[in-house]
């Protein structure tokens, strides 16, 4: 029987352009800012990465990466810490529903549109 975390590594490795890996990502919501979050599909190792993007006029773009379960906040550009706070309750508060939807396709597939 072939094990479970050397297949995954093995998926990573299959999947690696350079040293990034490719996942897919799928959009979850559009704020009013025109702030963009999106997650990934769940990775073999069960996480999950989510992607907020703002626009931003003088600095292009602000950006962060969380991964979940373990709420791991990485690359974080241009945001204060007041935005910050904001989007760590809102990751908290939807947590349950991206975790869902990375098993499904993201949300418009788990919804059948």
């Amino acid at each position: 029987m072939e094990d479970k975390s050397k297949k995954d590594k093995s998926i990573l490795e299959e999947s690696r352009e350079g040293d990034k890996v490719n996942i897919m990502m799928y959009p979850y919501v559009t704020l009013n800012d025109d702030t963009e979050i999106t997650h990934s599909e769940m990775l073999p190792d069960g996480r999950v990465k989510i992607y907020i993007e703002t626009p931003d006029l003088k600095d292009g773009f602000h950006n962060a990466v969380c991964y979940l379960p373990e709420y791991i906040w990485e690359d974080i550009n241009g945001y204060s810490d007041t935005e910050m706070d904001y989007f760590k309750e809102f990751v908290r508060n939807n947590a349950h529903l991206i975790m869902e939807f990375s098993k499904e396709g993201g949300i418009l597939n788990a919804s059948n549109f």
